[in-house]
């Protein structure tokens, strides 16, 4: 028993839930994420000042174009693992003028005047205390769970799309549930650069324990956990987020198969398509990248017919308004913007043998 944090780290926004489990009590928020907060910064601090890149992998995007933006007015220097926030190929991120340095010669640069420095990384401890002691709890927690999306670093010759698939197909093979790719801080597969660093990271906030988990299978058990679906035997969930969508079938708890796609590539008539087939087992991994996707999985067919609730979440839900299947927008909790942290505080109940808790 005690207190928990849970972190789903997204391109749009940071959603945070607290939960005491000795009060039966839980606290909330959503804010700008990590990402556009950091990138802001680095924008402010003008064209023309030098910047020290020092830190590790985190979700790119405005981060990337900032730094890659930032070159082109001034020097920009990166160490290793903060360069691999803009590409895991070294050449890649050269290619836009960044020098990349050894840690040595960053600390070197840091106490340079003519240097401005920027920490990259997906968790800023001090906002986090300012949030969470802003809704009136303390910050100490015997539990933290964070999720966002690895892509892993893949091997010469393989996609990190194909690889992801493979991580993910690896561990829903051992144990076809969502929560299988849950890791605590010491379990966390290396070619997971990104969770790796979030773990690492987070061993620095006062908890006892880290988890860190893929925020597509945080969402698509939170997403389960709706209270609409606490009597269905089999339902597809449909997470509709501000950079990924993800669609799930599942049946009594276990996952049968998913779809991925970037949010702005995937379409409401395309969906509808994705949602009828994804049951019957007619999707597979080659043919969802062939046409722009993520990928996709698919272990057995459950079959459309016997669908008893199609559950839709995510920040961008708004992209099903016009579909013709009988979509429920869900809300775990009582919050569609809670999906992905109710994701991992029902995988950390899981996980560390606490009271079920019920999600209403």
């Amino acid at each position: 028993m005690g207190r928990y944090l849970m972190l789903d780290i997204g391109a749009g926004t940071l959603d945070m839930l607290y939960y005491d489990t000795d009060h039966d009590l839980h606290y909330k928020a959503v804010v700008r994420s990590p990402v556009r907060v950091l990138a802001d910064e680095i924008r402010n601090m003008g064209n023309k000042t030098n910047l020290v890149v020092t830190g590790g992998e985190m979700g790119g995007g405005p981060v990337s174009q900032a730094l890659i933006d930032r070159a082109a007015t001034a020097q920009v220097m990166m160490t290793a693992p903060a360069a691999a926030t803009i590409h895991h190929d070294r050449e890649r991120v050269t290619r836009h003028g960044i020098r990349v340095i050894d840690r040595a010669e960053a600390e070197q640069k840091k106490n340079d005047p003519a240097f401005g420095h920027v920490r990259v990384g997906d968790l800023q401890p001090d906002r986090l205390q300012r949030i969470v002691e802003g809704m009136g709890v303390p910050f100490a927690f015997d539990a933290v769970a964070i999720c966002a999306q690895d892509h892993g670093v893949a091997p010469p010759g393989v996609s990190h799309l194909d690889f992801r698939h493979q991580l993910f197909t690896a561990a829903l093979e051992r144990d076809p549930v969502p929560q299988a790719l849950m890791y605590r801080s010491d379990e966390v597969p290396e070619s997971m650069n990104r969770l790796l660093t979030i773990a690492h990271d987070a061993l620095h906030l006062p908890t006892d324990r880290v988890y860190v988990m893929d925020s597509g299978m945080a969402a698509i058990l939170g997403a389960s956990m709706d209270r609409l679906a606490a009597d269905k035997e089999t339902i597809l969930v449909l997470d509709i987020a501000t950079s990924h969508t993800v669609g799930a079938a599942m049946q009594n708890g276990q996952l049968y198969g998913f779809f991925e796609y970037h949010t702005k590539d995937i379409t409401v008539e395309r969906l509808d398509q994705l949602l009828k087939a994804l049951p019957e087992g007619r999707l597979s991994h080659r043919q969802i990248l062939d046409e722009g996707g993520h990928g996709a999985y698919s272990r057995k067919a459950v079959g459309f017919a016997d669908v008893q609730l199609i559950l839709s979440t995510g920040p961008r839900r708004g992209l099903i308004a016009t579909s013709t299947l009988p979509i429920t927008l869900g809300a775990p909790w009582g919050d569609n913007m809670m999906t992905g942290t109710v994701g991992l505080l029902e995988a950390l109940r899981q996980r560390e043998g606490l009271a079920p808790i019920l999600y209403l």
